[in-house]
Order: structure tokens, then C-alpha cells, then sequence
């Protein structure tokens, strides 16, 4: 890859960084056909953002956005896709005239990675575990497909607030805790970065679950997935979504250029092999 004077930037934003695989999937795909382009980690506190974000689109720039600075940017955009607004969370942006736009992919990635998994039907009872930009994802996932939705956090005050924001989109969703019976349950929480963390939720507190999806990747998956198979449910952790959101995004950085979803797979895989 060679870079010179007119090489488009694209950039994933977050804090931290480091973690993401954007780079490498996106930096294959490009590669694969030729794209005078090259994509790059921004580590970006909250305070930097404004910032940030003007100086991107002041050089016609695009990427992606992770933990925590989903919802924010999706309050600074000058325009936004349907799907954006309604989840309040943008982790796709592009620039069009010097204008900032945002969409969200991440819907797109937790369909399709909850098909991988079996789920592919509409309502059933899912659980979300977090309330920050990919739970809001979640949200709008679980609302189109007319499931019931429930909600799980360490922080009690910040699950009824997640429950009021989804009841103004008119989606009711139930704050929850202890055991439950639920049919698909997603970690939207950065718990799994590590392999010390604890567990998002322990497979003994859930009972008839038919999918767990963690949206959380790491080398030889995360040990919450790895769990949930041991426990005899179909399990995954976030690569799949990962790529599948990247597909999603990658025509908005190129549209009419198809994606390279194969070689964007497979340089995920190669990442995290164990």
C-alpha cells in the first residue's frame, strides 16, 4: 500500500482504540481493489470529538466509531440516515461536500450475525446486556423485529433510562435482573475486552436461551461466548457483526464498489486467531 498526497483517510474513532479491527478488515478490503485509501485508528476522548470530527470532514474523510462515542457523534452530524436518528447512535460517517453524514451499520451487523446464529424469525423474548450506542442498535434491531426486549446493567439508573428513551421511540422495553427465561440474549457492553473480565451475565442465570451473541470480539473468541456453547447455546462472539457492519459501511465509503466480504472475513480471522 502505498500512500501519497490524494491516499483518502479513513478512521475509526474511540477511546480506546486499539482493540479494533476495523484497520486491519478495512486496509484488506481496500488493498484487494486497488482504493487509493487508507484507514487508520484515531484514539478520540469526548473532548476531542467536535474537534475531530470538523477536521474530518474539512479533509472529505470517513470511518467508523466505537466505544464510547457512538451517541455523541450522532448528536453532532449535520445530516443522518432514518436508521441513525432512530437509534441515536451513529458508528458509520462519510463526508459529502464538506458535510458530515452518519448512518448506523450496526443493526445491519446484528441481523445478520443473529441469522448466522439461527435467529432469523421474528418475535421471542431478547435480552440486552448495557444501554450505551450498540445496546440502542440492539434496540432497533429487537423493534423491527417485533420481539420483546429486555434490559440488564450494573447501573440500575441507567437501565430505567434506557428503558424511557426506547419507550419515547415507542419500543417498551422491561428493566430486568436475576434469572431469566429469555430466546436470544446480546452483550452490548465492552465487558470481554480482557480476558479478566467478568462475565457479562453467567449462563446459569438464563434458561431456554436459543442464541447468545456477544458483540465483543477477541483472539479465540471471548470467554463469555465460549461459555454460552458450553452451556448448549448457539454462540458467537462480535467478529461476524463486526464484518457484516463493515459491509454495511464500506458502501458508504465506496458506493458502487462492492465489498470484498470474503477477504474482509478472512482478515478478521487471521487477527484473532488464538
Amino acid at each position: 500500500m502505498e500512500i501519497g498526497a490524494n491516499t483518502r483517510l479513513l478512521a475509526v474513532l474511540g477511546d480506546p482504540v486499539s482493540h479494533s479491527l476495523s484497520p486491519v478488515m478495512h486496509n484488506a478490503a481496500i488493498h484487494a481493489l486497488g482504493l487509493d485509501a487508507v484507514y487508520v485508528g484515531l484514539r478520540t476522548p469526548v473532548s476531542s470529538l467536535p474537534a475531530v470530527l470538523t477536521a474530518l470532514s474539512t479533509w472529505g474523510a470517513a470511518g467508523n466509531v466505537t466505544v464510547p462515542l457512538k451517541e455523541a457523534v450522532e448528536g453532532l452530524l449535520a445530516r443522518k440516515t432514518d436508521l441513525c436518528a432512530r437509534a441515536g447512535a451513529c458508528n458509520t460517517f462519510w463526508t459529502e461536500h464538506g458535510v458530515l453524514i452518519g448512518d448506523n451499520t450496526d443493526v445491519a451487523g446484528i441481523r445478520a450475525a443473529l441469522r448466522a446464529l439461527g435467529i432469523d424469525g421474528a418475535g421471542g423474548r431478547w435480552l440486552v446486556l448495557g444501554t450505551g450506542g450498540a445496546a440502542r442498535a440492539v434496540l432497533v434491531a429487537a423493534a423491527d423485529a417485533k420481539a420483546e426486549l429486555c434490559v440488564r446493567s450494573r447501573d440500575p439508573a441507567r437501565a430505567r433510562q434506557f428503558a424511557d428513551w426506547g419507550a419515547a421511540r415507542g419500543v417498551a422495553v422491561q428493566v430486568v435482573h436475576g434469572p431469566l427465561d429469555v430466546d436470544v440474549v446480546i452483550n452490548a457492553t465492552p465487558l470481554g475486552l480482557k480476558e479478566s473480565d467478568p462475565m457479562p451475565i453467567e449462563p446459569h442465570d438464563l434458561t431456554d436461551v436459543q442464541a447468545a451473541l456477544d458483540l465483543v470480539y477477541a483472539p479465540g473468541e471471548t470467554r463469555w461466548a465460549r461459555s454460552m456453547r458450553a452451556a448448549g447455546v448457539a454462540a458467537a462472539d462480535g467478529r461476524e457483526m463486526l464484518v457484516q457492519q463493515g459491509v454495511a459501511a464500506f458502501a458508504r465509503f465506496f458506493p458502487g464498489r462492492g465489498a470484498p466480504v470474503e477477504v474482509m472475513r478472512a482478515a478478521v480471522a487471521r487477527a484473532l486467531r488464538a
